[in-house]
């Protein structure tokens, strides 16, 4: 389960800093298995594992948790909340390379038609007068 907490008025680092302990306190006292914190330039991410989902709605519905995520930098678009890992992880393999698109992955000209080939002028047409 994941908390991506934007950058706002204040950064989302200070706000990490003010309420990380209280949100890792809650998680822990949960019942988490595993949590971390990443930072990234426009913000952070804190991705915590539970055993079950019963567990995350108690964590999410928690006093200390509904209190932190009052207090977001940017209220009306700075927070996602979500199950799985961080917007910004990686797959867990990598991907098999796609077949170029755009000119990359255009088609061969086909050869010309021989017929087309024939530079000569063509000969002037005669009129015939009856």
């Amino acid at each position: 389960m994941s908390l991506e907490i934007f950058d706002g008025e204040v950064s989302a680092a200070q706000w990490a800093a003010a309420y990380g302990d209280a949100l890792t306190e809650a998680a822990l006292a949960g019942g988490a298995l595993d949590w971390s914190w990443h930072s990234h330039n426009w913000g952070e991410i804190f991705e915590v594992e539970f055993a079950d989902e019963d567990a995350w709605d108690r964590y999410i519905n928690s006093a200390a948790v509904k209190a932190a995520l009052d207090a977001v930098p940017e209220p009306v678009n700075g927070l996602l909340i979500y199950r799985g890992r961080g917007g910004s992880s990686s797959r867990p393999e990598p991907r098999r390379p796609r077949p170029l698109a755009g000119a990359g992955a255009a088609a061969l000209p086909l050869p010309l038609d021989p017929v087309d080939l024939d530079t000569r002028p063509a000969a002037p047409r005669q009129l015939l007068l009856v």
